[in-house]
C-alpha cells in the first residue's frame, strides 16, 4: 500500500472521532440533532404531548430506583417492562413498546437517556427530586389510560 495514503486514511480516522467525541460530549449525534435539548415540537408533535396507551398486560410500565454511588454522586436504576430502549428509532415514528425516557432533577430535565442505568454526578446538600418518564420514539411522552408514565424519587445529599 501506497504510504501516504495510508498515513492520510489514519489521519482521517482519527480526526473522525476526535471530532465525534466532541460532538457527542455536547450531546450532538451525527444525526445533527442536539439530543440535549427538547424543541417545540418533534416530528409534528407538541413537547409534552401524550401517547396514551390502553392498561394491560402488554402496557409499559416504570419504576426507578436511586441509590448512591460508592464512589461519589447517585446512580439511577430505570425499571422498565413491556418497554424497548430503541436509540436506533429515535426521532421516528412510534411503535409500541420502544422509545427512550427522560431524566428530571427538581424538573429540570438533565437527560433523554436510551438505557436502564445512568450515573448522576454530585448534587448539592439538600433534598432532590428524580423524575423519570417514558417517551415514544416520536418523542410524545406515554400515558396509561391518560395517565402519564412517570414516577419520582426524593433523595436526600448530606
Amino acid at each position: 500500500m501506497n504510504k501516504p495514503l495510508a498515513l492520510l486514511g489514519v489521519g482521517l480516522i482519527l480526526g473522525g472521532l476526535t471530532g465525534f467525541m466532541f460532538a457527542a460530549s455536547y450531546g450532538i449525534t451525527l444525526d445533527g440533532h442536539d439530543h440535549g435539548t427538547d424543541h417545540a415540537t418533534h416530528g409534528g408533535h407538541a413537547q409534552g404531548e401524550l401517547l396514551s396507551l390502553t392498561a394491560g398486560p402488554s402496557a409499559p410500565t416504570l419504576k426507578i430506583m436511586v441509590m448512591p454511588d460508592p464512589a461519589s454522586g447517585w446512580n439511577l436504576h430505570i425499571m422498565a417492562e413491556n418497554f424497548k430502549f430503541a436509540p436506533e428509532n429515535a426521532s421516528r415514528d412510534h411503535i409500541d413498546g420502544e422509545g427512550h425516557a427522560h431524566v428530571y432533577v427538581n424538573g429540570n430535565k438533565l437527560a433523554r437517556l436510551y438505557a436502564s442505568w445512568m450515573h448522576i454526578a454530585d448534587l448539592m446538600p439538600g433534598q432532590h427530586v428524580i423524575t423519570v418518564s417514558l417517551n415514544s420514539n416520536d418523542h410524545r411522552q406515554l400515558a396509561i389510560d391518560d395517565k402519564p408514565l412517570r414516577v419520582e424519587q426524593t433523595i436526600t445529599v448530606e
